[in-house]
């Protein structure tokens, strides 16, 4: 384990194809940073368009993965990191403006790691209804979309993520922390991208959500998890 900056952040985005969405994210996320945020780890699976070289040239720091899969790309990028806190972000969300602030105070508050709300870029009604639900502490209101916040320490000692988990990683993880460590919601929402929904429709991802969820609870293993969620939508972003 490399020395930690003790309560810095360590911001880690996990990428495949993410050319259109990871230098906005970049300028975002640095007109926000400060002497708080020890670095920007652009966790890459090789993708074939344009999203390291954007990734360089905004400043980011870029490793490369040979395995697509989330867990596998964050946790590689863990291991680089040099913040005593890690914050995982997808290349599509836009944390609020004082997520700095946010995350050094929930910590200091004693959580050891957690999340925020959500809502879409989108109008929809009845997204926004999923937004709704997502301040509640319960597990299938949960998802990477909102971003997570953990100690380098108790992401470390937990072993992070599952690589088994190409999909449902998150949830995975939250599972099995949440009984021990405290989890915390940040009464804010992260602004996600409706993309999925608007290549599906509303109620085929909803549905799709539910039964994956489902099958993950009742213990399926991850790879036919993955196999059943690509059969229910298309989501080409993803591994496929």
């Amino acid at each position: 384990m490399s020395q930690t900056d003790i309560n810095k952040i360590t911001v880690i985005i996990p990428t495949l194809n993410e050319a259109d969405n990871i230098e906005q994210l970049l300028d975002y996320l640095h007109k926000l940073a400060n002497e708080k945020i020890a670095e920007i780890i652009v966790s890459d699976a090789e993708s074939n368009d344009l999203t390291r070289e954007i990734a360089k040239e905004k400043g980011a720091m870029v490793i490369s993965t040979k395995l697509a899969s989330r867990a596998h790309q964050m946790n590689e990028a863990a291991k680089k990191a040099t913040a005593d806190i890690l914050y995982f972000v997808h290349a599509d969300a836009r944390p609020p403006k004082s997520f700095v602030k946010d995350i050094s105070r929930a910590i200091e508050n004693g959580a050891d790691f957690g999340c925020y709300r959500f809502k879409f870029d989108s109008k929809h009604p009845f997204l926004a209804v999923n937004s709704f639900f997502t301040r509640f502490k319960v597990l299938w209101c949960r998802g990477g979309d909102q971003t997570m916040f953990i100690k380098k320490s108790v992401f470390e000692k937990t072993n992070g993520f599952d690589e088994e988990f190409v999909v449902m990683e998150d949830f995975e993880l939250i599972r099995r922390l949440w009984k021990k460590y405290r989890f915390h919601i940040i009464p804010k929402s992260v602004l996600v991208s409706a993309r999925k929904y608007e290549n599906n429709g509303y109620w085929q991802v909803n549905l799709a959500n539910l039964k994956i969820y489902k099958m993950f609870m009742k213990g399926y293993h991850p790879q036919i998890l993955k196999e059943k969620y690509f059969q229910l939508i298309k989501h080409p972003k993803e591994i496929q």
